[in-house]
């Protein structure tokens, strides 16, 4: 069964996006693009914050943030409390973030990570539960801080 998700770019992560939604679709996913629609300049912390909105309205659902870098996008989201935002660059931080750190926004950047690769982080991201455990303890330190 797929999961929900939620996906926003700036003007960077516009292509990705795109191609993200369109994979994610044919996966089996629920996915909401919350734009921008057209590659037009934008600011990236206003889709960030449109993002990690949903994603605590909505239980269960996973969020996924694409601007240049990924950087900006994953600085953004992690100002927002009940957020876990993570960039990744490979499949192996992917699936480490899901496992160990419960993320609950993957943050890619198209000027940095090829559309295939950045296809194979989604699914793994989307794919990997959280192991709770030990790692539950030090997730719940985020909370209080």
């Amino acid at each position: 069964m797929g999961k929900k998700v939620f996906l926003a770019s700036d003007h960077a992560g516009f292509s990705l996006k795109s191609a993200l939604c369109e994979h994610l679709k044919e996966q089996g996913h629920e996915v909401y693009d919350l734009g921008p629609e057209q590659a037009i300049s934008c600011d990236y912390p206003n889709s960030a914050f449109k993002v990690t909105d949903k994603v605590l309205e909505n239980e269960d659902s996973l969020g996924i943030l694409i601007c240049g870098t990924g950087i900006g996008m994953s600085m953004a989201a992690n100002k927002v409390k009940g957020i876990r935002a993570a960039l990744a660059t490979c499949e192996f931080h992917a699936k480490a973030t899901r496992q160990h750190n419960n993320a609950n926004v993957l943050c890619l950047g198209e000027r940095v990570t090829g559309v295939g690769v950045a296809l194979g982080i989604a699914d793994i991201f989307l794919n990997t539960e959280f192991e709770g455990g030990r790692h539950l303890r030090r997730i719940e330190l985020f909370d209080k801080m």
